[in-house]
Parts: structure tokens; sequence; C-alpha cells
């Protein structure tokens, strides 16, 4: 099932939140062999993590990680604007209709619906919180994912070829992306709506100012 959890509370959730950094730690550090920080109990995390960022994540039956990714909206600190503003030829993406998705993290042994339950996670995210669009940074490998799911981005730039090749997009939601990934993901729209609900209530502008 899909949890909406902002880092804040995830001291309520320690069995998930160890296996969920460690797994990034995995994918990432080990995986990916990309320039990032594990600490000494083996978990990845960076500085976007300690300024309260809203995790989606899809927690297995044993109460694991099995897929991830983290949200911040681009009106504060975010990592496109800090540290890829090359591939946006400078220009920053700053708007509280577009928020940032990073740390896009699947388990070793995840399901292979949980990308697009992820996906179909972030869609109930815009909608709840007026969200427009979606910024994010990704590599090559990524490509082939997101069309799998039925949700590629617009690319708004990109350097390097091939398997080294890293691309900014922007994603947008519509009635029928959010159809066709909630078929691939197996879930119906009414328990997608409602695990989000359960998060936030009817409310979730509340849930938001929790975040400023």
């Amino acid at each position: 099932m899909i949890r909406y959890i902002y880092a804040n509370d995830l001291h309520n959730f320690p069995k998930l939140a160890r296996s969920m950094f460690l797994d990034r730690a995995d994918q990432f550090k080990t995986r990916l062999n990309w320039e990032v920080s594990v600490d000494e109990n083996g978990e990845e995390r960076d500085e976007y993590d300690a300024i309260n960022p809203l995790y989606v994540i899809w927690e297995k039956s044993d109460g694991t990680h099995g897929g991830s990714m983290r949200l911040l909206p681009t009106t504060g600190d975010c990592m496109v604007n800090d540290h890829f503003l090359d591939l946006t030829d400078g220009v920053k993406i700053q708007s509280p209709i577009i928020w940032e998705c990073t740390r896009f993290c699947l388990s070793r042994d995840a399901d292979p619906r949980t990308a697009a339950a992820l996906m179909l996670a972030g869609g109930e995210v815009m909608k709840g919180f007026g969200v427009e669009h979606y910024v994010g940074v990704f590599d090559a490998r990524m490509v082939r994912i997101y069309r799998m799911i039925g949700s590629s981005p617009e690319i708004l730039g990109a350097s390097g070829e091939g398997r080294e090749k890293i691309s900014v997009g922007l994603w947008s939601y519509s009635q029928e992306a959010g159809s066709a990934v909630a078929r691939r993901a197996g879930i119906s729209p009414e328990l997608s709506r409602h695990w989000f609900e359960r998060a936030f209530g009817q409310a979730p502008q509340l849930a938001l100012a929790r975040s400023a």
C-alpha cells in the first residue's frame, strides 16, 4: 500500500524509514555508482531530507520499503535549482504549482507494478494539493520505465550521451494518463484515493502548511 509521510513523521515508521534509506544506498551508490553520501548505518541521505519533504512510499506486506519518491515545492530549496541549472539554461524553476520529484527508488525485490503505483500516488498529490507539474532530473535508464508506465515527461533540457545522458523533465496530470497508470499499477482509482485521504483527509492544504 501507499503511505504519504513527511520527514518529520518518519520516526513513527522506523522499519519503513530505515529500509527506504538502505534501499536508496543500494540503488544509488551500489547499483548506479552515483556520488551520494552513505552514513555509518548504511543509509543514503542528503540535505533535502533535512527540510521536511513529503515521501510517497510503497510499503510491502512485511512493513518494509518497496519503492519511494521525495517531493518538495520548488518555491524553496530543491535539487534542480541548486545543482542542475546547466540543464535549464540557467533558468530557475520556481512556482507554487510546480513541485520537484527526486530519489525515485525501487527495492531490489520490488513488485513490477511498484513504479506505476508510485506514479499513481504522485497524481493523487497533484489533484489534492493543486500541483500542476512535477519537475525532476533523471538518467537514461528511467526513459524506458516512464514510457512503460505511461507517464513520460516533457524534456526541458539534457546533457551527455547514451547511458550517461541526464535530463530535466516536466510532468503534468491528465485523467487519461492517470487511468492508464492505474491500470498499469493494478490499483483502482477508489483505492488510490482512499490511501491519500487516509493520510490527509479532505483538507490536504492543512498538511501542506506543515511542510512550509
